[in-house]
């Protein structure tokens, strides 16, 4: 099958997930992860309608960055380590991945350097796991008005991955708790946070039935990954 016709079908199957949850397709934006995937081949999904690209690797998505059409909205979705901020910051429409105060802070300084605000998401870690990264619930709720005070960024809401499960099913209370955690964070802020970036190729159904507003999907878009 071509990147269009699976493009076509993972769209689909958004849509078909909304509405089974009594949403508007409308509401959840597709991320294609095009992460190890050559400039060549993404060039067919953006071909085919999709400008919304995400991307974890820094020097990665900046080589196809230059060799791609300016209209593509580009996500960095991978970890950002911080003496690697001054390259990111205004190249990447939204930086999903921050998952820190200290963090937050150097994107902030360097974003102010460079007269840009840069649009960002909070990492969200839902589950116990040692290898993943992102606030915690609570030190969140405790630092969020000193990431608010940061200048020069636009907090746009949070970005979980949750744990491996077995049935796609049970990712639905870590989705539930980031949803929940937002509105807790939209009280005690002011902030609206209209962004829940959760969901995968393997579970983004689940997320949409609970509030995600933008799935992150590669390899059901590109195929299997070398």
């Amino acid at each position: 099958m071509s990147i269009a016709h699976n493009l076509r079908e993972v769209q689909t199957r958004i849509a078909d997930a909304a509405c089974e949850a009594s949403r508007e397709a409308d509401e959840i934006r597709l991320l294609a992860v095009s992460k190890t995937y050559p400039a060549d081949i993404v060039n067919e999904v953006v071909r085919a309608g999709q400008v919304l690209l995400g991307e974890n690797r820094v020097q990665e998505a900046l080589e196809k960055k230059a060799l791609l059409a300016e209209e593509i909205s580009w996500h960095l979705i991978g970890p950002l380590q911080r003496n690697k901020v001054r390259k990111v910051v205004g190249e990447f429409a939204c930086l999903q991945g921050i998952d820190s105060l200290k963090l937050a802070s150097a994107v902030s300084r360097v974003a102010t350097e460079l007269r840009v605000t840069q649009q960002i998401l909070l990492q969200v870690k839902i589950g116990s796991e040692e290898t993943k990264s992102g606030f915690e619930a609570a030190s969140l709720l405790s630092e969020i008005e000193a990431l608010v005070a940061l200048p020069s960024l636009d907090i746009q809401g949070l970005m979980t991955i949750p744990p491996p499960v077995e049935k796609v099913d049970d990712a639905r209370p870590y989705f539930s708790a980031v949803r929940e955690l937002r509105e807790q964070l939209t009280s005690v802020s002011g902030l609206p946070l209209p962004e829940l970036s959760m969901g995968m190729s393997g579970d983004y159904q689940a997320a949409i039935a609970e509030g995600s507003t933008m799935v992150r999907v590669g390899s059901a878009i590109f195929g299997k990954r070398s």
